[in-house]
């Protein structure tokens, strides 16, 4: 047998195969085989959650060296597994209520499901932030005068009309939280204010260093994209890990829904982070955002939608979590199969 390719399926997801499989023998041997059935579970979850977000990913990631995707699934993975999926919900704990960080953390270990009912008391909070970022990132794709491919033609095309208007992302997203933050519950207009404004302030932030290190406009088709370096390179990795954080929140709180184990929810959520991220790798390497013509405005309409659905939960008006995990895919699916008829009809 020859030597295989570097980017053979096997070598980019052997890692997530070997670490899932691993980590699926300590859970049977900890908790036995219910504990496996729920760890599985929460696997395809984190999957189902995500796999938009390796799409959007794979688009910043191809402008980065071999050397910060090896990063991105090396040192991102500790991210977005200890941090982003144990401590950051720590931290919104903490935040929400009067506990201490070590206080906690106590709870998270020793009585996971007083924790869990902390996590849930947090959501709005949650909600807010991470709905107003996802908002941001779909908007910031499709109301760009210099979009020129469309896939829901009208619409999309309108959206487009509209960012010939200076700061009308801003302008919209800040007019919306207004509203919101007025509508809500009374006891949560200042949290869901503050929160929604940090979700703005960071996706700004983020862009506007981006843009200082020379991103660049990314999303014209029509021109190769420069690769990135030095503080570029470490930008638009930050950038990743934010994105990541932003779409693990709906799959932290739906966990907990499953499970109040928190060992065992970073165990499956662990392992499906695992898996996104060799996907973004694999999208890269093969080239699929080039052979799928659509398959990036089906992820960025996705975003917006699970956007909109954290939004929506302020007022209390929720999807099961298979409907709202499905939603996103359906959006993919309908984009990959209007791709691949449409290259088709052109043969």
């Amino acid at each position: 047998m020859g030597i295989m390719h570097r980017n053979h399926p096997l070598r980019i997801f052997g890692v997530s195969g070997l670490l899932t499989l691993v980590l699926g023998i300590w859970v049977a041997w900890v908790g036995g085989i219910e504990a496996l059935w729920i760890y599985l579970i929460l696997v395809i979850l984190e999957i189902t959650f995500s796999f938009d977000n390796a799409i959007v990913n794979s688009r910043i990631l191809m402008r980065l060296s071999r050397y910060w995707q090896a990063l991105f699934l090396t040192v991102g993975i500790f991210f977005a597994v200890f941090v982003v999926r144990f401590l950051l919900p720590v931290l919104i704990v903490v935040v929400a209520t009067k506990l201490n960080f070590i206080e906690v953390i106590g709870l998270a270990l020793r009585a996971p499901a007083l924790y869990a009912a902390e996590l849930h008391h947090a959501e709005p909070l949650i909600n807010a932030f991470g709905g107003t970022f996802l908002v941001m990132i779909g908007l910031s794709y499709f109301v760009d005068s210099e979009k020129d491919v469309h896939w829901l033609t009208h619409v999309e095309k309108a959206l487009a009309r509209v960012g010939n208007v200076r700061y009308i992302k801003l302008a919209v997203v800040l007019l919306a939280t207004l509203v919101i933050s007025l509508t809500v519950d009374p006891g949560l207009r200042d949290l869901v204010l503050w929160s929604s404004i940090f979700g703005i302030v960071l996706h700004v932030g983020l862009d506007g260093i981006s843009t200082l290190f020379g991103d660049g406009n990314s999303k014209k088709k029509s021109k190769k994209p420069t690769q990135l370096v030095g503080m570029a390179a470490f930008a638009m990795f930050a950038y990743l890990q934010v994105l990541d954080a932003s779409f693990s929140f709906d799959g932290v709180i739906g966990a907990f829904a499953i499970t109040s184990g928190v060992l065992l929810i970073m165990a499956g959520l662990g392992a499906g982070a695992v898996w996104v991220r060799s996907l973004t790798v694999y999208l890269v390497r093969t080239g699929t955002l080039a052979k799928y013509r659509y398959l990036e405005h089906g992820a960025h309409w996705a975003i917006l939608a699970l956007g909109a659905l954290m939004l929506a939960k302020l007022y209390h008006l929720e999807l099961p979590e298979w409907a709202t995990g499905s939603l996103g895919l359906v959006f993919i699916v309908a984009a990959v199969t209007t791709s691949v008829l449409e290259k088709r009809s052109k043969k």
